[in-house]
């Protein structure tokens, strides 16, 4: 049997469920004629027009292989909107080259807009000159103005596109950023073939794990790369599917958080813990979990330097946890929830996570982008200065697309007709006052325990925190999948609060998923923990 250490650290934290907000947020749906379906897509914009490239144009892939990414929900379009004189315009891609029709009606790919150029890199779909589904290994640069001024007049806009190859670009549900001039290709994975969820040999995936950088060197004309070393990291940057947003870190920095991300190596969930990244490098450490958003989502990054705080707020999506009558519940099935949230940096680095008490209509939220709204104030990373916000209620944002899903589970039935792609545009407000009111803390809490397991992942050493509304003693044991009781302890003199159990795995000669349990007077909590 394999020996465990325990070592009993407790702590009282004070019994807190909200907190006063520093601001909240409304959201309005609008409607503009003929507006697509879209879901995960690459934006630019300019003079307050939206270029849209790429996406696809029906929802959640299909379980029958032959149905998956079909060339009929392909995106094969340039779309330009106007969300204040609701407007569209669209323009085919077939005066572009066969590469560049190809690479822009993929999917999930990864971008970025400097100034006026939009960079786009990689991005999975069907290929004609392959004959097959792959991952594409192109970067592409587009002049956002121009172009969308040429599809609105009906002009010529082959003109406006430049495409370079490059293998390390062949990169599918990642994230492209720039910290000062350093551009960031974070997580990600290459997949080619035809998609199949019984996992038959129809395909290859492999993921980066890694955060490659690298310099762009385009002077309008030329266009090249410059490659930098990367980081691999194959535990904690085993991520796909995500959201990676620019922060502004407590030392004023600038720098990136990648928060969540499917899957983990060892099951078949997403990932709690986030990554912290800025010049100096990446650290996964922190003791954060975070229980709402995790799949790619429509995010909005906010600072204030007043206060130096970093507030990132997450728009629905899909998440492991969601909120059922004020409990936080758990559903390894990941579905679609309609959670809005905040998570919040404070001086000092800690951070929190808050469920806002506004919704997202439906089970919207995945595969949707927030575009900003270009007279707001920013900083260089496009992270919103809160401090420059001087009215009661102001207009920060847009939501748009996403996947419309009938259903919180329809992963496992569906066919196709379960969900679609939204054509939905909601205004984003900020609402701003001492007295707008609070947010809901989330103590990750399941069950009346509100348990916590962090880090998770981890080497063999973590912590359970968990709550006591009086003083009784606990049992706490951890079991293997098989069911196997691999150690069980009785602990005493807990303090009412919140309690914290350091767990060392002194002799763990193999890792993997475990069950870590807590029992008090016939009440329950249970939270898988891997060990890597």
């Amino acid at each position: 049997m394999k020996q465990l250490l325990f070592i009993v650290l407790i702590s009282f934290f004070g019994e807190v469920s909200a907190q006063e907000t520093p601001f909240q947020i409304y959201i309005e749906p609008i409607d503009i004629p003929e507006v697509t379906g879209i879901q995960v897509y690459a934006f630019g914009q300019a003079d307050g027009k939206w270029l849209i490239i790429g996406g696809r144009i029906d929802g959640l892939h299909p379980r029958q292989p032959n149905s998956a990414f079909d060339v009929a929900g392909k995106n094969i379009q340039i779309i330009v909107i106007d969300p204040v004189n609701k407007q569209r315009w669209t323009a085919t891609l077939t005066s572009l080259s066969v590469n560049l029709q190809e690479q822009l009606s993929s999917t999930n790919m990864q971008f970025h807009q400097y100034e006026n150029m939009l960079y786009f890199l990689g991005g999975y779909g069907y290929s004609n000159t392959a004959g097959d589904h792959i991952t594409f290994n192109k970067l592409t640069a587009i002049k956002v103005a121009e172009t969308i001024d040429a599809v609105i007049n009906n002009k010529p806009f082959s003109g406006f596109f430049r495409q370079i190859s490059d293998s390390q670009f062949a990169v599918t549900g990642g994230h492209l950023k720039k910290v000062y001039d350093t551009w960031y290709l974070v997580g990600g994975n290459k997949f080619d073939g035809r998609y199949n969820p019984a996992n038959n040999p129809t395909f290859t995936q492999i993921y980066t794990d890694q955060i490659r950088k690298f310099k762009i060197n385009d002077d309008g004309t030329a266009l090249t790369v410059t490659h930098l070393p990367s980081i691999t990291d194959t535990d904690n940057l085993h991520r796909r599917d995500y959201n990676v947003v620019p922060q502004i870190m407590p030392n004023g920095e600038q720098g990136l958080t990648a928060f969540s991300g499917v899957f983990q190596k060892d099951a078949n969930l997403p990932f709690l813990n986030c990554v912290n990244i800025d010049s100096s490098g990446y650290d996964a450490t922190n003791p954060f979990s975070q229980y709402y958003n995790h799949y790619h989502c429509a995010v909005l990054p906010l600072y204030s330097e007043l206060n130096n705080e970093m507030h990132t707020v997450f728009f629905g999506g899909i998440s492991q946890y969601y909120d059922d009558g004020g409990e936080l519940t758990m559903d390894n099935d990941v579905p679609f929830v309609n959670t809005i949230a905040r998570v919040t940096r404070d001086v000092n680095g800690n951070m929190t996570e808050f469920k806002l008490p506004v919704e997202m209509p439906g089970l919207l939220g995945a595969g949707s982008e927030f575009i900003p709204n270009e007279e707001s104030e920013f900083y260089e990373n496009e992270v919103l200065k809160l401090d420059e916000l001087d009215k009661d209620t102001t207009l920060v944002g847009y939501i748009y697309g996403g996947i419309n899903s009938t259903a919180p589970n329809i992963f496992f039935i569906n066919d196709g007709t379960q969900s679609s792609a939204s054509n939905q545009v909601f205004k984003v407000f900020l609402i701003k006052g001492s007295t707008v009111g609070t947010d809901e803390i989330n103590l990750q809490s399941i069950g009346d325990f509100r348990m916590q397991v962090y880090p998770n992942p981890n080497e063999g050493e973590f912590i359970v925190r968990f709550n006591m509304a009086k003083r009784n003693d606990v049992q706490i044991s951890i079991y293997n999948l098989s069911g196997q009781m691999i150690n069980s302890e009785k602990l005493s003199d807990l303090v009412v609060g919140t309690n914290e159990y350091k767990i060392k795995l002194t002799d763990l000669k193999v890792g993997g998923t475990f069950m870590v349990t807590i029992q008090s007077e016939g009440k329950k909590a249970t939270q898988k923990v891997i060990i890597n």
